[in-house]
C-alpha cells in the first residue's frame, strides 16, 4: 500500500498530512499562511527533521505571497523547533534568494523550495540504500521513535533502512520502541511498517534492554535531529538510554543522519539546544490525566548521544566511522550556520 505525501504544494497553499490524527485517521491541512506553518511545527502536526525543514521552506513562500514581512516569517518559523538543525538549514537557503529583485522573488522562492523538497527525497534514498547494505539477512532491528517516510519528503531514513530492507529480504523482524511521551513509535512507526507490510512488535521503552540480553535484536537503528562537529547526535529522549543498553550487550548502533541534519559549525552535543515541552505531555496522555493534579514533570524533547556509543553514521555519502571530526569534516557539505 502506497503511503500519503507528507507535504505537498499545491500552487496556493501547503497540503500537509496532519500526523497527530494517526494512526486513527488520514487526514490533511492546508495551510496558506507562514504563522500556520510554525505553529504545525509546534504542535507536531509535522513532524522529522527532514520533513520540518521542507515545510518551513513553503512557509517562506508563503510569507512572501502574503507581502509579509520575511524577516519576521524567518524568525518565526527559525523559533519553532530549536534542535533540529534541518530547520535552520532550509531557512539558511531561502534566506540567501531573499536579495533578488522583488518582482522575481516569489518565483525563485518556490523553486529553491521545490529544490529542496527534491534534495531531500534523492538523500533520504541513498541514504536507505547505504543502510541496507549493512545489515546481514535475516537481521532484527530495534528502531527508536518515528523516522519513516512520512517524517521526510522521501523515503525516511532509519526507518526508510528498515522498510526497504523487509523489501529486499533481508530483515526479519523491527522492534519499535512506543517512545514516550507522545509514542510516535507506537502511533506512526507502526502503522507505517503496517502499511507497508513489514512485521514489527511495539515495546516499552525500557523493555529494550530485556530484550537484548535475550539476543533478540541484531543492530539498533535511529536516526537523529542534529550531529555535532565531534559526532555527538541530537535525537528523541530515550535515544542515549537506548545506545547504551546496546554498547552493554554488544549490539551495533546506527545512526542515519541526511546531510541537513549536520552541524558542523557546533563543536559538541553539549552546545545543542535541547528543546523543552509542556509538562502536560507526560503528566496527561490523550488529553486524560494519570497523575496527580500537582505533580511536577520535567519533559526535554531530546537527549544527546555522545560519540563513542555509535557504531556508524549513515549518510547519503556512505557510512561515516571514527574518528567523527575528521570523517564528518571530509564530507561535501556547505557549512551550517
Amino acid at each position: 500500500m502506497a503511503l500519503p505525501l507528507s507535504l505537498e504544494w499545491t500552487g496556493s497553499s501547503l497540503r500537509l498530512l496532519d500526523q497527530r490524527q494517526l494512526p486513527h485517521r488520514v487526514s490533511f491541512l492546508e495551510l496558506t499562511r507562514w504563522q500556520e506553518v510554525a505553529d504545525a511545527i509546534v504542535s507536531m502536526a509535522v513532524r522529522g527533521a527532514p520533513a520540518i525543514g521542507v515545510a518551513a521552506a513553503w512557509g517562506v513562500v508563503l510569507a512572501a505571497r502574503e507581502g509579509a514581512v520575511l524577516s519576521e516569517a524567518l524568525a518565526g518559523l527559525r523559533a519553532a523547533r530549536p534542535t533540529a538543525v534541518n530547520l535552520g538549514w532550509a531557512l539558511d537557503r531561502m534566506a540567501e534568494a531573499l536579495g533578488v529583485p522583488s518582482s522575481c522573488a516569489v518565483d525563485q522562492l518556490v523553486a529553491l523550495a521545490s529544490c529542496i523538497e527534491a534534495d531531500d527525497r534523492r538523500l533520504t534514498q541513498a541514504l536507505v540504500d547505504h543502510g541496507v547494505g549493512l545489515l546481514p539477512t535475516g537481521c532484527r532491528a530495534l528502531h527508536h521513535c518515528h523516522t519513516g517516510a512520512i517524517a521526510t519528503a522521501g523515503v525516511g531514513t532509519a526507518l526508510g533502512v528498515i522498510a526497504a530492507a523487509h523489501s529486499r529480504g533481508v530483515l526479519r523482524h523491527a522492534w519499535l520502541d512506543e517512545t514516550r511521551p507522545r509514542l510516535q513509535g507506537a502511533a506512526l512507526s507502526a502503522w507505517e511498517l503496517g502499511q507497508l507490510n513489514v512485521p514489527c512488535t511495539v515495546i516499552v521503552d525500557g523493555a529494550s534492554g530485556l530484550l537484548m540480553r535475550r539476543g533478540e535484536v541484531d543492530v539498533v537503528l535511529v536516526g537523529c535531529d542534529r550531529v555535532a562537529a565531534n559526532g555527538d547526535v541530537a535525537n528523541k529522549i530515550g535515544t542515549y538510554n537506548l545506545a547504551l543498553a546496546a554498547r552493554a550487550h554488544g549490539v551495533p548502533f546506527y545512526v542515519c543522519a541526511p546531510g541537513s541534519s549536520i552541524d558542523r559549525s557546533t563543536a559538541d552535543g553539549d552546545a545543542i539546544t535541547i528543546e523543552e515541552r509542556s509538562e502536560q505531555e507526560i503528566t496527561a496522555i490523550g488529553g486524560v490525566p494519570i497523575a496527580a493534579a500537582d505533580v511536577r514533570a520535567w519533559n526535554p524533547a531530546f537527549d544527546i548521544t555522545p560519540a563513542h556509543l555509535i557504531s556508524g553514521i549513515i549518510t547519503e555519502f556512505g557510512v561515516l566511522r571514527a574518528p567523527y571530526r575528521a570523517a564528518l569534516a571530509a564530507l561535501p557539505l556547505m557549512d551550517q550556520r
